[in-house]
């Protein structure tokens, strides 16, 4: 009976490590550019890898390079990290009712490993989802992000100093970039970008306070004011 078990978790392990393939291959081209922008940006290799292991979050990695590189304090970093992925709440909320019961230890460990991409996976499968095969999606997503952010570090080091320079512009491109597909798709992202962006841009030209607090004060008043109008067009029967 325990070697049934076994072999249960074993393929459960397996299938996750095949249904994690496909993320762990999307995050190569993204976890390069971070490492090679976190060279340029002026982490050591360690520093840029234990991020990665600590913090596993693409899009709040990004922001708090930003910020390092703007010089802002480490509190304002970790709160601009929080407010960005407090969906994670959310997912962790979701993914609960998805998985087979487990203990609060084994749920705090997998739980860890929930990004946007790992969440997909998961919560799309069929029936419910097994720790070892949220352990297997996990692993090999984790496994890829830090391997390959390492790896983009490495390759920075490696260019010319007046490119490593350059590359910083390539930060805020990237954040361009990964804007624009969510714009072309909805208008509700459209207007959160548009309303925290003139928030953002009058607060530090009118000095009332720096870019860290900025980021975050702006955030939370566009995502409130927008959700907040739209809820009242949905009232209004205009939506």
């Amino acid at each position: 009976m325990q070697q049934i078990a076994a072999d249960s978790v074993q393929s459960e392990f397996r299938r996750g490590i095949q249904a994690g393939m496909s993320i762990a291959v999307g995050y190569v081209p993204v976890a390069l550019t971070f490492g090679l922008l976190a060279k340029t940006t002026g982490l050591s290799l360690w520093e840029t890898i234990l991020m990665s292991m600590l913090v596993f979050a693409g899009a709040a990695q990004y922001i708090s390079l930003s910020l390092i590189a703007s010089g802002i304090g480490i509190g304002v970093i970790i709160f601009n990290t929080f407010i960005v992925n407090i969906r994670h709440f959310l997912m962790s909320a979701s993914l609960n009712e998805k998985m087979e019961s487990d203990s609060m230890g084994i749920k705090a460990l997998y739980a860890f490993g929930i990004t946007d991409e790992t969440f997909s996976v998961i919560a799309t499968r069929n029936g419910k989802s097994s720790a070892s095969f949220a352990f297997g999606v996990m692993l090999i997503a984790y496994g890829s992000w830090v391997v390959n952010t390492g790896a983009g570090h490495l390759i920075g080091a490696s260019l010319p100093d007046f490119l490593q320079a350059a590359m910083s512009i390539a930060l805020y491109a990237m954040f361009v970039g990964l804007l624009m597909p969510s714009l072309k798709k909805s208008a509700k992202v459209f207007y959160l970008a548009l309303v925290a962006g003139s928030i953002n841009s009058s607060l530090l030209l009118s000095g009332t306070m720096g870019t860290g607090w900025a980021i975050i004060v702006s955030t939370i008043i566009s995502a409130a004011a927008v959700e907040a109008v739209i809820s009242i067009r949905r009232k209004a029967g205009l939506q």
